[in-house]
This record gives structure tokens, sequence and C-alpha cells, in this order.
């Protein structure tokens, strides 16, 4: 890697650490109702939307209750969205009349940005109308958001109280993580990419004259608006369906920068909400610890990887004394104005965080480069992962961990006071087997099922839309797989997924992969907040120690190597061996 990349990378890195303190701190602040006062004007919007539906803001739920309502909130979207989507043809702002959605696209794409994911099967600009993208996907990207903040809310209530039931309000905290953070920082975040080019019109689509003289068509429309929480909510998604690639959508240097940086700004200040609620900050600095010490050595990889290139296109084959690495990088699939280095942090960051957008191709990345996008969400999506659930994923193997070492000296594990039980192994074990068991097993499904005969390097009996055989056909699906079930969002292209079987198996893969892990977290927050708080003793485990961050990585790492290596090794470890001449 070059100096001009490694001094990208710090930057980056350094910048986004910057701004952990401030960003958790505010959040803390909301989230433990003390923001904004009781009595202050800034909270008249929040008590207005409390009496026009009802809600009684100071009733705790127990999390049963807390689980209900999320799951009646969410449906409400799901079914809000699909209609929008269905109907979307006989609706307003709808300049280039597109057509109402097919049932399993609409199913899909409800489904995708309800559960956080975005994964899209269909080219915005050439399917959805303006009311579709803003009424149903915009909504969604912020009310998805604060789905995740809320569970996360629950869960660090769930640690800190002790001898209750009640969790906190599920209406009240969706309510203040959209009206005080989330409202705010895309607004503020909107405007900024404006003022860089980016398009927000509701103006029809431009017609423009080429210099060879034929009429092309500009799309455009409300797109800052959208990007803006995309990014913050870690929603992921894009207007176009080149995503962050566009122009209009990521015009400068500047504008991409502030979108990188804006899908691990909140997912990593939580870090420090998280140590500001539970009374010790050491505790959310160790947690950041581990995220920073699993994402920075997988981001260099990717980086050194794309910057090396293919080394069949390397200078070597011209002068055996010349650097083994392609000249310039792998530049295919990327944009020339942001180069490999910017593409590769986009790149790593959007699968570390449950994000998804793109301002490259991951199916165009040298094998290595591309399994570190896949392992990444492979992983949990709890390397920094989606706003508020990567934080409640990585707390959870935090608890594994301290069960681990409790393992190892013979004593009742602790996690900050609280005694970890068989309940709440359970339950963790389910958050952490349920993933892996729809990735694997969708991709066998897909495999085995329209995709084998050619996988197999049989296109006289083609059955599926994949454009690659072998094992980048076969890293395509996996990948595709991994982002559904993680609800991450992002593609590798290559797979062509705008077909009832994909979307109806996706769809699936994304609705088990956010709900069927959410249930499971509340029920550990039911269960410790239950609990008396054991004072710290000779044998306690201190779990904002180096030791306790070193013993946290390696649970992280060894369960995401030890359940997905076999199948990375049939995908982009073959190809890398292919790529490089082993046989």
């Amino acid at each position: 890697m070059n100096s001009s990349g490694i001094i990208q990378l710090i930057v980056y890195v350094g910048v986004l650490l910057a701004l952990v303190k401030p960003f958790g701190w505010f959040m803390a602040e909301v989230l433990d109702g003390r923001w904004p006062r009781r009595k202050s004007w800034i909270g008249f919007p929040e008590r207005l939307c409390y009496r026009i539906s009802g809600i009684d803001s100071t009733h705790e739920m127990n999390w049963k209750e807390y689980a209900f309502a999320m799951i009646l909130f969410n449906a409400v979207g799901f079914v809000a969205v699909y209609f929008i989507l269905r109907l979307q043809h006989f609706l307003p702002l709808n300049p280039e009349g597109f057509a109402n959605a097919t049932p399993d696209l609409a199913f899909n794409t409800a489904v995708s940005f309800v559960s956080n994911t975005n994964w899209q099967s269909y080219g915005g600009e050439t399917t959805l109308s303006y009311l579709s993208q803003m009424a149903a996907l915009t909504v969604q990207n912020f009310l998805s958001a604060a789905t995740g903040v809320a569970v996360l809310a629950a869960l660090i209530r769930g640690l800190v109280r002790r001898k209750t039931e009640g969790l906190g309000n599920f209406w009240v905290d969706v309510t203040r993580s959209t009206l005080y953070v989330l409202l705010p920082v895309s607004l503020f975040l909107a405007i900024a990419l404006v003022s860089q080019g980016v398009v927000q019109t509701f103006e029809p689509y431009v017609k423009a004259t080429t210099l060879e003289g034929a009429e092309q068509t500009l799309a455009v429309g409300p797109v800052a608006s959208q990007i803006a929480i995309k990014q913050l909510g870690t929603n992921g998604g894009g207007f176009f369906n080149v995503n962050s690639a566009h122009p209009f959508e990521n015009p400068t240097p500047l504008s991409n920068f502030l979108e990188m940086l804006s899908i691990l700004l909140l997912p990593a200040a939580l870090c420090y909400t998280f140590g500001r609620m539970v009374g010790d900050v050491r505790q959310g600095w160790a947690i950041l610890a581990a995220m920073v010490v699993i994402f920075v050595p997988l981001l260099v990889a990717c980086s050194v990887a794309e910057q090396s290139g293919n080394p069949r296109l390397s200078s070597l084959h011209v002068d055996q004394w010349a650097s083994p690495t392609q000249s310039g990088g792998n530049m295919e699939g990327k944009e020339v104005r942001f180069g490999a280095i910017n593409s590769t942090i986009w790149a790593s960051a959007t699968t570390a965080a449950s994000n998804g957008s793109v301002n490259a191709m991951h199916d165009s990345f040298t094998p290595l480069g591309g399994l570190v996008p896949m392992w990444l969400m492979q992983l949990g999506e709890i390397v920094f992962g989606g706003i508020g659930s990567g934080l409640y994923g990585m707390l959870v193997y935090a608890i594994i961990a301290v069960f681990i070492a409790g393992l190892m000296v013979g004593r009742t594990p602790e996690y900050l006071g609280k005694k970890i039980q068989a309940f709440e192994m359970k339950m963790a074990a389910l958050v952490i087997l349920i993933t892996p068991m729809i990735v694997l097993l969708g991709t066998a499904l897909a495999v085995v099922g329209p995709g084998l005969e050619y996988i197999a390097g049989d296109p006289a009996e083609v059955k599926s839309n994949l454009n690659n055989p072998g094992s980048h056909g076969f890293s395509e699906i996996l990948y595709a797989l991994s982002s559904a079930g993680n609800n991450n969002g992002s593609a590798f292209a290559g797979l062509t997924a705008n077909e009832p079987f994909y979307n109806i198996l996706l769809g699936i893969a994304m609705l088990i992969g956010r709900f069927w892990i959410i249930i499971p977290v509340l029920a550990i927050a039911g269960s410790l907040v239950q609990k008396q708080s054991t004072p710290a003793g000779a044998g306690t485990l201190p779990t904002h120690s180096p030791l306790f961050v070193v013993l946290l990585v390696g649970t992280v790492v060894l369960v995401g190597a030890l359940t997905y290596v076999p199948a990375l090794a049939l995908g982009p470890i073959v190809e890398h061996l292919q790529m490089v001449g082993v046989r």
C-alpha cells in the first residue's frame, strides 16, 4: 500500500474515533430522558406525538410487551410499504408513470426496508416513483433505524436495572431516537450533500442531448434526503441503481468522505452511549476497541488486495525485476474519481456496518478483496454493525465471552454485575446460530436448486440467473445470502435476483435475520432486568480490560471462522488460488 493510501485510512479512522464521544454523549442524554428537559419547547413535537397516538409515555413495558410493540410497529410498516409499491402507478408523484411493482418484488422490498437491510432487487430510477422512494423507503429508513436503537436501549436497561421488569417504553424510544437523533443529523447531512451537488428535486427526469446527437434521459429526484438517512441509519440502498457510484448521489471527494464517515458514525458512537448509560464509560471504550481491532486489519487487507490487483496483469510478466503488483491496482468496477482506496474503505465500512450502500462493484474486487466485505457480514454485523443492532449483537458476544471465561476458572460468569446463567446462554446461542443457519441453508438451496447446472459448468441447462460459473458464481450466491441474512443489503452483483425464487428466498432470510435475532435479545434483557446486581469480587473478570478485549475479539473471530471458512474455501479462496495459478 502506498503512502497516500495509508494517510487516507488513518484520516478516516481518526476522524471517526474523534466524533465518537460527542455523538455518543448526546445519544445517551436522549435515551436516558435527560434531553430535552420535560418542559422544554423542543420536546413539544414529542409530546404531541404521544397525545395524538394515545401513548402513555410513562408506562414501563416488560420484555414481552416491548417485543409485541416492536413487531406490531414493523408489521404496519411492512404493509404500508407493500401497498405503496403495489399501487404506485395510481398514486401521485410519479412523473415517469412507472408501473406497479410485482407481488414478489413488493414483498422483497417491503421486508428489506422494514428489516433495515435495504437489499434492492430493482433499479430505483427505472422502477420506483418519487412517492415510493420517499413515503415507503425513506420513511422506513428512519423507522427501522430507530427500532434498532430502541432494542439496544432495552438491553442496556436490562443490564443496569435491578429486581424489576420494566425495560422502558418502545414507543418512547422510537420517537425520541427519530426526533432528536436521526432527523436533525440527517437534515444537516442532506444540506451538506446538496451543497456538493447531490440532487434534490421533484421535477421530472431531464432530457439531454449527447455530443453524438443522441437523446439521453437523466434521472433526478429527491435524492439527498434519502441518501442522508440511508447512511446515518445504516440502511444502505440508494436512489439510483449504481448507488453512491452515481455522480448525482455522490459527486465529489468531500461528499464521498461525508457519506463514508456517516456509515459508521452512529454505530461507533453508541459504544460511548452504552458506557454512559451503564455508568462506566470504560465498558463502552472496551467494546469499541474490540470493534476497531477487528475492523482495521480487515480494512487494510482489503485495501492491499485491491491496490495489488491481479498478478496476471502485473508488470512482472514484462520485467522480472518489476513490482509484482498491477499498475494502478485493480480498478475494474471502481470510479476513477475515487480510486481503489476510497472504494475499499467504503466496501469495508458498509459491510462492517449493516449498511450495504456501495460506491464500487464488489463483484469486480479481487477474490481476497471481496472476501473481506463478505466475512465482515458473516461475523454477524457486529463490528460496528447496524445502528443499535450492531452493538446489541456485540453485547451478546460479550455475554458469551464472559461465560467462556467463567468456564475456564470454574466460576459463575458475570457481566456488569449480572450473573449469566442457562437462560441467557440459550438465548445467546440462538442469536449466533440463527443467522449462519439461514445463510448456509439458503446458499445450499440456491446452489442445489436452480443454480446447480450452471455452477457445475454446464451452460446448456441454465436454470439460474447467475452470470458467472464456478467458484465466482458460488461466491455471488453466498454473498447474497450473507447480505440478506445479516441485514446488510450490499450485493456482489452478477446475480440477477429480481425473480420470484430469489425475491422470496432473500425476503425470508431478511425477516428471520432481523426479528428472530431481536426476540432473543429482548428475552435476555427481560431476564437480566429481574436480577440483583452482584458486587465485583476477586474472581470477577474485569470487562473493561485489554484482556477482555482480546477474549471478546477471539470469541467473535473464532465463531465466524469456524462457521464460514468451509463455505469461503469453496468460493473466494478457491478463486484466489486459481487467479495466482495454483493447481
